[in-house]
């Protein structure tokens, strides 16, 4: 964050914390954290958060993938509107906090600027130091059946309880 940039969310300054989350087409994975973040949030209460998603090869507008809208549709959740954004400079100087499903998509939010905003969504839900040779992201279930996507909405569900655990000391009215 740059200085002017810089502030306390917690003094209620009228700026929300803002969430990015990117993945490679933003159609599949980033959207489905994206719409599973707005719940957990609304869930606790937590008003002051403000949540997007990109991809670093995204098309602009291209709705969710099928199997996405299915996993969200089975948690009473909607990716019916969405339209894929790209991954750009104006995204990342945007974002307080970058969240990538893969190393390679962190090493594009670091290209873009964002180094120290960004970290891989699975170290930073578990606290891990992030070591190149041991990252893990989110698997892509772009090609898969409807039991891939499910089984990647639970793990992202999984991992937003860890990254809102991590961010609960800021975040929390």
């Amino acid at each position: 964050m740059s200085d002017d940039e810089d502030r306390d969310v917690e003094e209620g300054d009228g700026e929300p914390f803002r969430l990015l989350f990117v993945c490679t087409g933003n159609t599949c994975r980033s959207p489905m954290a994206e719409v599973l973040a707005r719940s957990a949030l609304k869930q606790r209460g937590w008003r002051e958060v403000e949540v997007r998603s990109s991809g670093v090869a995204a098309m602009p507008g291209l709705p969710a993938s099928p199997g996405a809208v299915r996993a969200a549709e089975r948690r009473d959740l909607s990716l019916r509107h969405h339209g894929s954004r790209p991954l750009d400079v104006g995204e990342v100087e945007r974002a307080d906090l970058i969240l990538t499903m893969s190393p390679l998509h962190l090493e594009q939010v670091r290209e873009l600027g964002g180094e120290g905003k960004g970290a891989l969504i699975t170290a930073f839900a578990r606290g891990e130091e992030e070591r190149s040779e041991e990252l893990k992201g989110v698997v892509d279930p772009v090609g898969g059946g409807d039991e891939v996507y499910e089984e990647v909405c639970r793990e992202l569900e999984e991992l937003l309880e860890g990254v809102l655990a991590r961010l609960e000391p800021v975040l929390k009215p």
